[in-house]
Order: structure tokens, then sequence, then C-alpha cells
């Protein structure tokens, strides 16, 4: 592959389209992907960068820069959510419109992998605000999105709300009713039973599919989970249902600690009638949010931001299982580090690949006009995953990688495929 002598090693980085295509590249020399293929699926397929005007409550207009992002789609249509965060940046929508075209070939769900994100602070802005930011991108993107080519969903700082505006917006532009062209949508509009659980469920199977190859006692198992929102939150309830211990959680404004452990149902409760915090959460010590990270337990599991364990904190991370429910929460030199330390690291494009697989089941719901009980689609979910982590676990094993690389060689091997098949011109 001589396109990749001239390109520098990268030791460790933040930069998460850096750190993707590391590990794209390892997985590649793995299995000898070939430079034709390489070069296809090394850049997105179209990006879209929009400049959204918009007027604000106090008389102003405002220009909001948009991003939409398509990474693949030789595998079905594209799939990815849309944040709304003032990080938001070129490089990282790239990055998660690339984990997302892994993630769905690991999932083994006939999508692409796409993302969008607008550069913006929702917290500072009014949900008229928000309302008129959405439809205008939505209008931006509506030769984009299509229940056939582009399907967006929730993801940070974007919940069911927004996803109802751009149901609302699109089917006006195109004169029908067209609930299928986003998912985690509310159940009112098409959405799927399961779906706001399905994130933190798919970590929790993931988790107990690595415990049972590891021979860890769920009863005996001490956790952390970092980050308390949807998936956060989920997979903390599900490890607490499952008999473990969970001794730390966390939010964006702090950390709590708490050795015999915390009451989940307690916190989420607390945290949702004090305005989604858990500033003065009760029956847990606060510490800081690095600290967490670093506590003697047995699993860890990071379900907040990118870049969380890095080259300067790694060598203090004390849990033998690490569940990635966030995208890229481990940078590239972190995960050579815990390799030598003997840590079993489950991937994100594994991990977390349950919401995706849930969005996919809401799609097909959408297209079919008929809807699963709460029961089907967890059994379905459940079952995904389970598959998807014995698929990754060989990959891992038969070419004697970690189960991250594993993951990435059965990913680029579908879509490798599947471009095959279909040929270009």
């Amino acid at each position: 592959m001589k396109q990749k002598e001239n390109k520098k090693e990268i030791k460790d980085s933040n930069n998460p389209l850096e750190s993707m295509f590391a590990r794209f590249d390892t997985a590649a020399k793995c299995i000898g992907l070939d430079d034709e293929t390489y070069n296809v699926l090394k850049v997105p397929s179209k990006e879209i960068i929009v400049n959204l005007p918009v007027y604000m409550d106090n008389g102003s207009t405002q220009v909001f820069h948009g991003y939409r992002i398509i990474h693949s789609t030789i595998l079905g249509p594209s799939k990815g959510g849309i944040r709304y965060s003032m990080e938001v940046d070129l490089d990282e929508v790239k990055a998660l419109a690339a984990w997302m075209t892994w993630k769905c070939a690991v999932a083994d769900i006939p999508y692409g992998g796409a993302k969008g994100g607008i550069k913006c602070d929702p917290s500072k802005m009014s949900k008229g605000e928000l309302e008129r930011l959405t439809r205008a991108y939505t209008v931006a993107m509506a030769d984009v999105f299509g229940v056939d080519r582009d399907i967006p969903a929730p993801d940070m700082n974007t919940g069911q709300q927004e996803m109802a505006w751009i149901v609302d917006t699109y089917s006006k532009i195109k004169r029908e009713f067209v609930p299928g062209v986003v998912t985690g949508k509310p159940l009112s509009l098409g959405g799927s039973l399961g779906r706001k659980e399905a994130t933190g469920r798919g970590v929790m199977i993931a988790t107990m599919e690595a415990m049972e190859k590891l021979k860890m006692d769920p009863r005996k198992t001490l956790a952390a989970v970092q980050g308390f929102g949807n998936v956060g939150s989920y997979a903390a309830l599900y490890y607490q249902e499952r008999g473990m211990k969970v001794v730390a959680i966390s939010d964006a404004w702090g950390a709590y600690y708490n050795p015999k452990g915390i009451d989940i149902p307690k916190a989420i409760e607390y945290r949702d009638a004090n305005h989604g915090r858990l500033t003065g959460l009760k029956g847990a010590t606060k510490i800081e949010n690095e600290d967490l990270l670093e506590l003697k337990v047995d699993l860890l599991a990071p379900c907040a931001l990118e870049n969380q364990i890095h080259s300067h904190n790694v060598q203090k991370i004390k849990a033998k299982l690490i569940v990635e429910g966030a995208n890229g929460p481990i940078t590239f030199g972190a995960d050579n580090v815990l390799q030598e330390k003997g840590v079993l690291v489950i991937p994100d494009i594994l991990a977390n690949g349950g919401g995706v697989t849930v969005s996919y089941f809401e799609w097909v719901q959408n297209r079919n006009g008929y809807y699963w009980t709460e029961e089907d689609v967890f059994n379905k979910e459940d079952a995904s995953v389970k598959n998807a982590f014995s698929n990754c676990w060989k990959e891992s094993k038969k070419h004697k990688v970690t189960m991250r690389i594993g993951a990435y060689i059965f990913a680029l091997q579908k879509v490798a495929d599947a471009m095959k098949f279909r040929g270009h011109f």
C-alpha cells in the first residue's frame, strides 16, 4: 500500500479524524486492503457545508455554520446523527461519519455512514430559536436527506423534538408525510419503542458478552460510568439490574463516588428533577471527572465525549475492561498502552451500535407501517449486538489484534466486498 509510506505515524492525537484513520490504516494493513478500495474509503463521498441565517428573539439575524458529511453509501443509504455544539468542526464530523460507516457494517445493517452538525450553543438559545435553526438546516439539506438517501438521527444536544421539526419541515417540502426521513422521533410521529434505551442497552449487552469471555462475575464487579445522559444513565441502570455495583457516575458538571454503590434509579430521578444535572446528588461524594476514570474498578464505561483517555492519564487507568459508550473516548496512542497493560477494550463501533440498530428497526417499521412491541425490539437488538460481538471477537483472534482492530477488519471487509460487487465508473 504505497500511499501509506508518506503518511506520518500518529503516536497520539486529540484529532478524531487522525485517530480514526490510524485505526483504519492498521486494519487495512492486516487484511492487505488494495489501494483502489483504500483510496475510495479514506475520503467522504460528499461534503455539504451551509451557512444558515436565523432570526433571533432579540430581532437580530445570526448566521450559523452547518455540516452534513456523507462518508459512504456502498452498503445502503447513509445514516448518522446531527449534533449541536460549539465544538462542531469539519474534521470532527468527517470522523464521526466514517465511524458510522464502520458501525453500521459491524451491526450488519444495510446502511452507509454520515454525520451532521451545527456550530451553536443550544444552552443559550430559546426553543423558538432552536426550531428556526433546525428548520433552516432541514431546508438547506432537503435534497440531501431522504428515506432512501440519507437518514439523520439525534446526537449530542439534539433529541426527539429536533427530529420532529425535521420530519415536519421535510414533509411540507415534499408535500407528503415522510416519517422515515429521520429516526429517534417521538412515538406519536412514528418513533420506535425501545429507541431511547437502545444505545445504553447495547452497551450492557456488549459488556455482558465481554465479561463472559473474561469470566467476570457481575455480582462481584465494580463499575464506573462516565457520562449520565441517555447512553450512560441507561447503561448504569442495566448494569445495576444485572448485579453490578456502580460506584461512580458523572455528568459535565462533576462526578460522584460511593464505594458501596450508587442507587441508579434514584440518581436518574434526581437528575430529571434537577434540570438534567447531577449537581448536589445525595448519597455520594463529589470528585473530579478525571478522577472517575482512574478509580479502582473492574469495569469502566466512558459514555461522554471523545478523547477522555489519552497519553497523559492512560497509565492511571485501573479497570481491566473498558466498554466505549461514547464515540472515540480513547485516543490512538492510549489504545496501544491499554493493550500492553492487558486491558480489554470493547470499541465504540461495536459497543454503542445498539442505537443505530434500533434506528434501523424504526426505519423498517416506518416503511412497513407496522410497529413492534418493546419486547420485540429488545429481543432483536440483543441478538444483533451478540452477533456483532461474536464476529468482531473472531476477527480479533484470527488476526491476533485488539477487539477494536478486529471490529474495523470486519467492517472493512464487508464494505470492501460490497464495493467490489457494485463496481464503479
